[in-house]
C-alpha cells in the first residue's frame, strides 16, 4: 500500500511515518516506478508503535516489538527482548515515582512551614482600621485597586465585569497539619470558613443561575495558601488575596486581630457596576450561599 493509505487507515500523519522509516521500524519496500510500497504488516507495526509511544516508551524502546513481529510472532511482546522493555520501563516509572513522591513531600513540608509563617504578623500590614457600619457601605465605590487571584489573573476590583459579583470575605481557612491561632475556636464567627467557601462551591451552579456573574472569595492569607485551599476544596471560583487588607482600608470593611493578625470579619458584598449594591453581614456560615442564592433569585436585574 502507498503511504497515504497507511496513514489513513493508521490514523497517524505522513511525516509521522517518514519519521518511523528514517529510524528503520517501518521500511517499505520499493517498486520498479521508485515509488514507495508498504507490506501489510506495516499496518500492525505502526499500531504497534502507537500503543507503546501512549505507556510512554519512546519511538526507539518500541524497535524490540517491531522486530518481534517482523520475525512473525503474532503479537509485538511475546519475544524475549520486549518483556525486557517492559521491566526496564515499569522499573525506571517507579524510580521516577519515588523521586517525585520526594519531591512531593519536600514541597508539602515547605508548603507547612510558609503557612506557619502566614499565622504571625506580615510586615507593613494596617492594624488601625476603624471599620464603619456595613449597612452604610450600599452604594459605596469600589476603590480601584487590584488583587491577586488564585487563578494566576489580578483583579480589579472596581471593574470585576458585566452583572451582578458576589464577594464573600472570611477570616481564613485552616490546613491540615497547620495549627490555627491560639483561641481560633473561642473568636465568635472566626469558625467556619472552609464551611463557607464549600457551601459557594456546592452551590456554585445555582447561584449563577439566580443571577450571579461571578463569585469571589476574599481574605488577608496569601496567594499561595489559597491557591492549596482552591486546589484541596476543588473550588470552582477564585480566591482574591488582600495580605495588606487594602480593601478592607478603603471602604471601612470589619476586621479583627488574633494573636498577631489582623483578618476580615465575615461579610458578603452583592456588587454591580463597580458599586456595592447589597451587604449580607453578620454572617453564619452554615447556609450562607442559599442565603445569597435567595437573594439573587427575589432581586433579579
Amino acid at each position: 500500500m502507498r503511504v497515504g493509505e497507511l496513514a489513513r487507515r493508521t490514523g497517524v500523519t505522513v511525516r509521522a511515518l517518514r519519521y518511523y522509516e528514517a529510524a528503520g521500524l517501518v521500511v517499505p519496500g520499493r517498486r520498479a516506478n521508485g515509488y514507495r510500497e508498504y507490506d501489510p504488516i506495516a499496518v500492525r507495526q505502526v499500531e504497534q508503535i502507537r500503543s507503546l509511544m501512549a505507556l510512554g516508551l519512546s519511538v526507539e524502546e518500541t524497535r524490540p516489538f517491531i522486530e518481534c513481529l517482523d520475525s512473525g510472532a503474532e503479537s509485538g511482546d511475546v519475544c524475549p527482548a520486549s518483556l525486557a522493555t517492559y521491566q526496564r520501563a515499569i522499573q525506571q516509572l517507579e524510580e521516577r515515582i519515588t523521586r517525585l513522591a520526594e519531591q512531593r513531600d519536600g514541597l508539602r513540608a515547605e508548603l507547612d512551614a510558609a503557612a506557619r509563617r502566614t499565622m504571625r504578623a506580615q510586615p507593613g500590614r494596617r492594624r488601625d482600621i476603624a471599620a464603619v457600619d456595613p449597612a452604610t457601605l450600599v452604594g459605596a465605590e469600589l476603590p480601584e485597586l487590584e488583587l491577586r487571584a488564585t487563578d494566576g489573573s489580578r483583579v480589579r476590583v472596581r471593574a470585576l465585569g458585566q452583572g451582578r459579583s458576589v464577594l464573600f470575605g472570611y477570616p481564613l481557612t485552616g490546613r491540615p497539619g497547620v495549627d490555627l491561632p491560639e483561641g481560633w475556636g473561642t473568636i465568635p464567627g472566626a469558625r467556619g470558613c472552609t464551611e463557607e467557601a464549600c457551601g459557594f462551591r456546592d452551590h456554585h451552579a445555582d447561584l449563577l443561575e439566580a443571577g450571579a456573574a461571578r463569585i469571589y472569595g476574599l481574605s488577608a492569607q496569601s496567594s499561595g495558601y489559597q491557591r492549596e485551599v482552591v486546589h484541596r476544596l476543588r473550588l470552582p471560583y477564585p480566591l482574591l488575596a488582600d495580605p495588606h487588607l487594602m480593601l478592607a482600608a478603603a471602604l471601612g470593611l470589619p476586621t479583627f486581630d488574633v494573636g498577631e493578625m489582623t483578618l476580615y470579619r465575615r461579610l458578603t458584598l452583592i456588587v454591580v457596576d463597580g458599586r456595592v449594591e447589597h451587604v449580607f453581614f453578620p454572617v453564619e456560615p452554615a447556609g450562607h450561599a442559599e442565603q445569597v442564592q435567595r437573594w439573587l433569585t427575589e432581586h433579579r436585574l
